[in-house]
């Protein structure tokens, strides 16, 4: 790993972009239209639309503002077209992106008549121009070292836990020793495995974190009346082959590999420092990919047993099983396939060296499936009610 480099783009604030995107972002739902009228017409366009508006209060106020001040100013964005019609909220978030050296262009919907057409007709004339000037950046050589690994799984089976799981903790431990980052989450996927979590805590006080979060979600579903028995694992889960959350915990956790955990952050929250943390985050798999965007992965592995087509907007997110039939059937979705190892006819080590090869590969401009298919979106939680 120490050898491993990719071509990525060096950004003002000096991270490294695996992708050069043009996002364009709503900053609340009522010109959500306007921004998918906007990126329909600018081909290649990322797009991300807010569906909240100023109702918002306390944790979710501060947690939207934060996920759209970090996607707006992601690696791996090149430019941002932004549009909203709350003048005052764009204004401080306008501020907050630029401050990271982002390229950056605001529309406000009051100051366009009110009208979202002519708003569109000129934010299609802004993100065109943004995308021909950033068209003109160039990647170079970059350290592996300084990527974020945001790492995911979904709709697992046994082969995830035993396979594709660790295989992920090997290559997030190659990364780690290099002096590079990762991050996992799924609290709730902890549960029945928090003690071995607690144990790598670098401090006590990270260790005593990383139990309490999991308590907590766990107290969040006895409050709320739901069993946890048929919910998690989940009737797909269990038609795979898993039995219970320990099993299902067990097998997630593998995918963080060895190494002593660092820290424990919020949905979004920024990552400090080299290492591994943990995310506090919800399970399902939407929400927990757009908390790693939000803190700037710019890459991410996801492991699936059965299949789960879902992918990130913002960072390539490689889908990887080690289910055979999985690997035969999903040959349009899956962009490594393990099942070798689940068989026998390769080794853990050798694997890990190609899971390693195509990453590089991916973060130097290789396509994902997903990125093919145009499968990404970004999906933000919601922690509590409205005005």
């Amino acid at each position: 790993m120490g050898r491993r480099t990719f071509e990525g783009y060096v950004r003002p604030d000096g991270r490294s972009g695996v992708r050069n995107q043009l996002l364009i972002l709503s900053v609340g739902h009522l010109t959500g239209p306007s921004a998918r009228r906007i990126a329909r017409a600018i081909p290649g366009s990322r797009l991300v639309a807010m569906p909240y508006g100023s109702s918002l209060i306390g944790a979710d106020r501060a947690l939207q503002m934060r996920a759209i001040v970090g996607m707006a100013s992601h690696p791996n964005v090149g430019a941002v077209l932004m549009i909203g019609a709350d003048g005052p909220k764009l204004k401080l978030i306008d501020q907050a992106i630029r401050a990271s050296g982002q390229s950056l262009v605001t529309l406000c919907l009051d100051d366009h008549g009110h009208d979202a057409l002519t708003l569109s007709d000129r934010g299609l004339r802004e993100g065109a121009r943004l995308l021909r000037e950033i068209s003109r950046q160039r990647r170079q050589s970059v350290p592996a070292a300084s990527l974020l690994l945001g790492v995911e799984c979904g709709r697992s089976d046994p082969s995830s836990g035993i396979v594709a799981n660790p295989l992920i903790g090997r290559v997030v431990d190659r990364l780690v020793d290099e002096g590079g980052r990762a991050v996992f989450g799924e609290t709730m996927e902890w549960l029945g495995a928090e003690h071995l979590l607690r144990l790598r805590g670098r401090t006590t006080a990270v260790g005593d974190a990383l139990a309490a979060a999991v308590l907590r979600r766990e107290r969040l579903a006895i409050e709320s009346g739901l069993d946890l028995l048929g919910n998690n694992p989940n009737p797909t889960n269990v038609a795979a082959g898993l039995s219970t959350i320990e099993e299902k915990s067990l097998g997630s956790i593998a995918k963080s590999g060895s190494r002593p955990i660092e820290s424990l952050v919020g949905i979004g929250e920024a990552i400090d420092g080299p290492g591994l943390h943990a995310m506090d985050a919800p399970s399902f798999s939407p929400e927990s990919l757009t908390g790693f965007v939000a803190s700037g992965a710019q890459l991410m592995l996801f492991s699936t047993g059965v299949g789960n087509s879902y992918v990130s907007a913002l960072a390539p997110t490689i889908k990887l099983s080690a289910n055979p039939e999985a690997c035969q059937s999903l040959r349009e979705q899956l962009d490594f396939d393990a099942s070798a190892v689940t068989l026998g006819r390769t080794t853990p080590d050798e694997a890990t060296e190609r899971l390693l090869d195509l990453c590089m590969e991916i973060a130097s401009g290789s396509l994902t499936w997903g990125e093919v298919l145009d499968e990404g979106d970004e999906v933000l939680s919601r922690l509590g009610e409205a005005l």
